[in-house]
């Protein structure tokens, strides 16, 4: 705060620290259709995560809250406006022009990221007056200053201006560790996301051919069913979120307990057998199911991905104390592919929506056979239900989305999106179920903004 940005070297370490030090992982994958009920008396019942599964708010800026999510965003949203501000006011050279469009193509990310836990979604084609969120763009100069939500509209549309402004300016930018920065790939990626919340089709495909040169996501995939599946489980853990993977396109440190057994995977609602069961030894389609290197602790009562792994941080060796914290990918190459195969639906490309699930499922199907496990319109119908090609595509396209990402909180972004239903039961002392459903217009769906912020004429949500 009291430094002098007056270099390019100083503007890159401010622009640095323009990204969430903390995740959304529990806030989405315990309110979405990623979790279920293991029953009473199985694991722990422990807040925030069983007020996530009955979609209750959460109060308190602890681990894994609401509140923690939004302050942490802000806080990189501050940085990139510091940052953006001495690039204004100062005297650099062409030098600085990558780091002007990360700052930019930041901002538009945390901006976006809030806008979908803690606004409406984007209605394509249709009416965006509900309030947004606040779009900081300019560093404060006052102690409590005011801010307004505006629309939906307004936020998406500020959002595509510092992304489409960010994106052009990245091109022959130089970081020391690309991956823990917005690059031209990742921030494609990034547009790809974006293009898809919006309707706007042939951009979220262009983007995504963006990511890698001439569109060719060859060997820049999770080989899950080959690599990964040979590799320990120490080894796997390491490797899904490694900066040198070309899968993993951003990827930044960020405080987390999410990841520990006494924390998401031993909680009662959680990911259990059940899901389990529902995401891997279910087929997708007719002879063919997806594989995944999970693991089971309690006799397959609880289960984890493999994903996540805690590392620490001392502050004090000798008292034992420090930080925990998990490397989180933001961004991969999977999700960027099965964003341009569901553009190419929307877009009434089939055979190249086929041709990229088909990619997809030939890295994601243990021992994979291309006579048996090749996806074509017909089976997409009989396995959807639905007669209509674009919606039996997208139907296949989200099932395998949610089994390829479940603890990652990409799934939650669909549920917004697409606006699916979420139906979560709960178990009683004879296991008898209630069933619990949040259906798309359910004022629960939108998560509730931080009493705190009212403070800076902030509203909250209806509930």
């Amino acid at each position: 705060m009291r430094t002098e940005i007056n270099s390019v070297e100083k503007v890159a370490q401010l622009v640095g620290s323009a990204y969430p030090s903390y995740n959304y992982l529990a806030m989405a994958e315990h309110s979405s259709d990623n979790v279920s009920d293991k029953g009473v008396g199985v694991g722990q019942n422990d807040s925030p995560y069983s007020e996530y599964y009955m979609w209750e708010d959460v109060e308190g800026s602890g681990n894994n809250t609401p509140t923690q999510y939004w302050n942490t965003v802000y806080a990189g949203i501050a940085a990139a406006n510091h940052a953006l501000e001495a690039i204004e006011n100062g005297v650099f050279n062409d030098d600085v022009l990558p780091y002007k469009g990360e700052a930019l193509v930041a901002r538009a990310y945390g901006h976006f990221m809030l806008s979908i836990f803690f606004a409406q979604p984007y209605n394509i084609g249709g009416d965006n007056s509900s309030p947004g969120i606040p779009y900081v763009d300019k560093p404060e100069t006052v102690a409590l200053a005011q801010y307004s939500r505006g629309t939906v509209q307004e936020t998406y549309d500020k959002i595509r201006k510092d992304l489409e402004e960010g994106i052009p300016l990245l091109r022959g930018g130089v970081w020391k560790v690309p991956k823990y920065h917005f690059t031209s790939s990742s921030a494609n990626a990034f547009a790809a996301r974006f293009y898809l919340f919006t309707g706007e089709y042939e951009k979220a495909i262009q983007a995504a051919n963006n990511v890698f040169p001439g569109g060719d996501f060859t060997g820049k995939v999770r080989e899950v069913n080959s690599t990964l599946r040979l590799m320990t489980s120490a080894e796997y853990l390491i490797e899904m979120t490694k900066m040198d993977k070309d899968f993993n396109l951003l990827i930044r440190e960020t405080y987390s307990v999410y990841q520990r057994t006494s924390s998401s995977v031993y909680q009662r609602f959680g990911y259990g057998q059940k899901k389990y069961n529902e995401f891997f030894a279910t087929p997708l389609f007719s002879g063919t199911t997806l594989y995944t290197k999970g693991l089971s602790y309690s006799s397959g009562q609880h289960y984890t991905s493999y994903m996540w792994n805690e590392f620490f941080y001392y502050t004090n060796i000798q008292a034992g104390i420090g930080y925990p914290y998990i490397m989180q990918p933001l961004l991969t190459s999977d999700e960027a592919l099965f964003n341009r195969a569901e553009a190419y639906a929307h877009t009434g490309d089939f055979a190249k929506s086929l041709a990229d699930i088909n990619f997809l499922l030939s890295h994601r199907v243990n021992n994979y056979n291309v006579n048996s496990h090749l996806l074509n319109i017909d089976k997409a119908k009989d396995a959807s239900g639905k007669s209509d090609p674009k919606e039996a595509l997208i139907y296949i396209i989200l099932k395998m989305k949610q089994a390829a990402f479940v603890t990652e909180g990409i799934r939650w972004m669909d549920i917004v999106r697409h606006k699916l239903p979420v139906t979560h039961v709960v178990l009683d002392e004879d296991s008898e179920e209630t069933e619990h459903v949040l259906e798309p217009n359910d004022l629960r769906r939108v998560f509730q903004i931080p009493s705190e912020a009212s403070l800076a004429g902030v509203s909250q949500n209806p509930r």
